[in-house]
């Protein structure tokens, strides 16, 4: 069941693309340029990887970053930004199973955040923090099906 919950502030790295809605797997295979870009500057992430979805539009596609939170911000390079995730009230849910299945838990999200009447903070297909956490390493939960994922949608403040 989804809840509302008040986080604070987190500096991350990522690496920012225009991607097409079936582009995403690909993307999300560029996961090991952030990794390498943070072991050269000898920064440590502080807690699980992250999507986060910029721009959400069907038909033109996506602007999404992949990255993780870090303590220590510098500027990035090229495709790799560093930014920080707003302090504020988050709507937010965990999915267990493969990452297929989280379509529909945005889907489920974004209902329940109707009924509820929040406001979402976002204008239009932009999104102020729109995340996806992924909570299982791959090297220790080599099935995806025994995945766990947070979504993690900015509220207006």
């Amino acid at each position: 069941m989804p809840e509302i919950v008040e986080l604070e502030e987190r500096p991350y790295v990522a690496l920012r693309g225009k991607v097409a809605m079936d582009g995403i797997a690909a993307f999300a295979d560029r996961m090991r340029e952030v990794i390498d870009w943070l072991a050269a500057k000898e920064i440590a992430p502080n807690d699980a990887p992250f999507f986060k979805y910029d721009v959400v539009d069907m038909d033109a596609g996506l602007v999404m970053e992949i990255g993780f939170p870090v303590d220590d911000l510098r500027s990035g390079e090229g495709e790799i930004v560093t930014g920080v995730l707003p302090a504020g009230r988050y709507a937010t849910v965990s999915h267990h199973g493969h990452p297929d299945g989280l379509m529909a838990a945005t889907r489920d999200l974004l209902a329940w955040g109707e009924e509820q009447g929040v406001e979402w903070d976002a204008n239009g297909d932009h999104w102020t923090a729109r995340l996806e956490i992924y909570r299982s390493d791959p090297r220790e939960v080599p099935d995806m099906n025994d995945w766990d994922t947070d979504l993690q949608f900015k509220l207006k403040d």
